[in-house]
């Protein structure tokens, strides 16, 4: 870190966390054998050196090995929280002291304290931004125009942010390259199926200790998030209600047995509610006034937009803690709404997001597009880049090397056969 550019090391809640956080954080390694190869070889390479980087990432076990992974690499890196309520203050702790790199997150800071913690990962100047949401891309853009010469990207690995930078291109105001992950087959069809599906249930059941056998649950949005979700309430023996703006994704839905209705009739059947769109006010004000006495909704989108709080709070005449992570809204018709986790990410308020085995894979391709964009700097135009198919492919080898599964390869005879137009019935 450059002592000129920040003056202050960190700001974590406790230093003395950290034996806790190691612990922790190895106890992760075990299941990101992809990310450990690429940490490996980013010690011996240095494809990061002399850069300054900037991830704004949930600060949990699985990022601090994308963030020794940067390290690793040569990055004078800084971590910033991208959700006041997914940082996890042992792993912070534990990254400063034991890994020397500086983090700038505590859990449960407030919008004012998150705004600063941009600003401050700006003051460094980045060259490198990874961003979760596009917080800190779009404040660069808005605000410090003139530090753009020195940035040579961005990485996103958020639906959410993924839509804001599509924006901004539309806009004419996305003037560098911007590594789209999010859309990687090893991310998406693995990190927001199986990632989100286990740990959006995971924490509804620390939240609330509920049964969801039998439980009529909504799930807000079909896309990879909600696919996974729906899967894994009805392994759980819930029904599982969808709710789609997309024809397609709804007849899938249909398709895959799941019940599809708008949200205006499925407000009045739900016990459980879901959201996973990355839109905003989903379930709102007329939902409220019809569901269920004590119907429980929460987020597993990135921003905590997807739930209209502030409409729920006009029609409450009281809101107390039930329990950890647990808000109920007594409201003036009598029947009460149950909020988890401040309508934040559950997965992350409640519990402790996604497995490792999963993020491995994420956080391969967030590492491996940093370095795609250091090695094509330059020739890389404005917009929003795939992560290219042979990356995608070699992570997805890599984690099946480490699996010890075998599959088959393309005989020459095979090979000749798919690339020809001349060979037929």
């Amino acid at each position: 870190m450059t002592a000129t550019i920040i003056q202050q090391k960190y700001e974590i809640k406790d230093i003395s966390l950290a034996p806790q956080g190691k612990q922790r954080i190895e106890w992760a390694g075990r299941e990101m054998p992809v990310l450990r190869q690429i940490q490996d070889r980013f010690a011996q390479e240095k494809p990061f050196a002399g850069l300054r980087l900037v991830a704004c990432c949930h600060i949990t076990t699985e990022t601090a090995h994308l963030a020794i992974a940067l390290k690793n690499g040569g990055a004078d890196a800084i971590l910033i929280a991208s959700n006041p309520l997914s940082t996890q203050d042992d792993v912070a702790a534990s990254l400063v002291a034991d890994y020397g790199i500086p983090v700038f997150a505590f859990r449960g800071e407030d919008a004012a304290t998150y705004e600063r913690h941009v600003q401050t990962a700006l003051d460094y100047k980045p060259n490198i931004i990874v961003d979760d949401g596009c917080d800190v891309v779009a404040t660069i853009v808005k605000e410090r125009q003139h530090q753009l010469a020195d940035l040579i990207g961005t990485t996103e690995e958020t639906t959410t942010g993924i839509v804001r930078l599509q924006a901004m291109f539309k806009a004419g105001v996305l003037t560098f390259p911007a590594m789209n992950v999010n859309d990687a087959d090893t991310k998406h069809f693995f990190d927001n199926r199986y990632g989100t599906g286990q740990s959006t249930l995971d924490g509804i059941i620390r939240a609330t200790n509920v049964l969801l056998a039998g439980k009529n649950i909504v799930v807000a949005g079909y896309g990879w998030c909600g696919k996974g979700t729906a899967l894994r309430a009805r392994g759980l023996g819930a029904n599982v209600i969808v709710t789609e703006i997309d024809p397609i994704r709804a007849i899938e839905a249909v398709m895959d047995g799941f019940r599809v209705m708008p949200m205006e009739a499925a407000a009045a059947e739900g016990d459980i509610f879901i959201t996973v769109t990355g839109n905003k006010h989903v379930i709102r004000e007329e939902h409220f006034a019809v569901m269920k006495n004590g119907a429980m909704v929460c987020n597993s989108g990135h921003f905590d937009i997807e739930i209209d709080l502030k409409a729920l709070a006009s029609q409450a005449k009281e809101i107390k803690e039930v329990r950890n992570f647990t808000q109920e809204y007594r409201l003036n018709n009598g029947k009460s709404v149950v909020v988890l986790g401040e309508g934040r990410l559950i997965n992350l308020a409640a519990a402790e997001g996604h497995p490792s085995a999963v993020m491995d894979m994420s956080f391969a391709n967030q590492a491996l597009a940093c370095e795609y964009l250091v090695q094509n700097k330059g020739k890389l135009t404005p917009g929003i880049h795939s992560i290219p198919e042979v990356v995608d492919r070699e992570i997805a080898r890599l984690k099946l090397e480490a699996m010890g599964i075998k599959i088959d390869s393309l005989t020459a005879a095979q090979t000749e056969y798919i690339n020809s137009w001349t060979s037929g019935t």
